[in-house]
């Protein structure tokens, strides 16, 4: 197990995923002060300047929360997407080294330029990947963490079953790996951690709380939604990425004719907009809640597993007893 030593004093060892259009500065505060990771992609902001304020607003919200506790709330973080197709990446990463965000989560790309950047200052990089050559290339860059993204994850998921892609990495990983694929309890980040996974990755159980950004429409449909409402498909964004099927129906979507190869939405649809992502693990969502109520869910869940297998909560260390 690998934890980097500012994660030892999370409640938990679980990471609420950063995801377009849906995580803001309310959702990472409530998160980070509830024990978990929080965090947000910069593009949710439409300017780097946007993105500069809510970093700062975040800051100062969770500096408040701390006031008078005796302890600092759990890190947050900001998703970088790492590619020649972002305009605002330099802007946006000299924004991210001023104002040292504890950490930074690349995507599309893992470049050692980035990396040193986010160093510089003491940050970490967890990159995402979905296979192990990218996990490799990652590596090499000099990043802090793999995020494996398994079969069954929101967005842009892959396809390897979290028994083979986290053992494999891990066999010549030393950083901190974590896992993500329908992580939507706590009985799954302790699954995670049994795995061998030092972290869990949640995204689609926090689409569903009052803090999110999406509309009260996309938070229902998750609520009713089951695994097998989720479509795996690259004629949506032009990359194999996982979709709730009412919404493409929604859309005007013709999912016989998707098999063929085409996939014809009405005008007005918008991948990630009206055409929403979800992963497999919507069959464990059943109500919308507030973030630091799911997080107290979750914090709950995954001791009472421990205790149940005879391990423990601790963090820091493998599974160890809680005090």
């Amino acid at each position: 197990m690998a934890l980097p030593a500012r994660f030892h004093d999370l409640a938990i060892p679980a990471i609420a995923a950063p995801m377009f259009l849906a995580s803001g500065p309310d959702l990472v505060v409530e998160v980070s002060r509830s024990g978990l990771v929080g965090t947000f992609p910069a593009l949710n902001q439409r300017t780097s300047d946007g993105y500069e304020a809510w970093v700062g607003e975040i800051e100062e919200r969770l500096a408040r929360a701390a006031e008078g506790t005796g302890r600092g709330p759990a890190p947050f973080g900001v998703n970088l997407i790492v590619h020649k197709s972002n305009p605002r990446l330099a802007a946006d990463l000299e924004i991210t080294v001023k104002r040292k965000v504890p950490l930074v989560i690349t995507s599309l790309g893992a470049v050692r330029d980035v990396v040193e950047a986010v160093h510089s200052y003491g940050g970490l990089v967890f990159h995402d990947v979905v296979n192990v050559r990218h996990a490799e290339k990652a590596a090499e860059a000099g990043v802090d963490g793999i995020i494996a993204v398994c079969a069954g994850a929101g967005g842009h998921a892959g396809t390897l079953s979290p028994f083979a892609l986290v053992p494999e990495i891990a066999s010549w990983f030393s950083g901190t790996i974590v896992l993500s694929g329908a992580m939507s309890t706590g009985r799954h980040i302790a699954a995670a951690r049994a795995l061998g996974a030092d972290m869990a990755y949640l995204g689609t159980r926090f689409l569903a709380t009052r803090e999110c950004m999406v509309s009260d429409a996309q938070k229902e449909m998750m609520v009713e939604a089951k695994a097998d409402d989720i479509v795996y498909t690259p004629k949506i964004s032009g990359i194999p990425a996982n979709f709730l099927r009412p919404s493409i129906l929604a859309a005007g979507g013709d999912l016989e004719s998707a098999h063929a190869g085409q996939l014809d939405l009405n005008n007005e649809a918008r991948a990630w907009k009206t055409v929403w992502s979800a992963g497999q693990g919507v069959g464990s969502v059943d109500d919308v809640l507030p973030a630091a109520e799911l997080c107290a869910r979750l914090i709950g869940e995954y001791r009472d597993t421990c205790r149940m297998l005879g391990e423990g909560a601790g963090v820091g260390t493998p599974l160890t007893a809680p005090a």
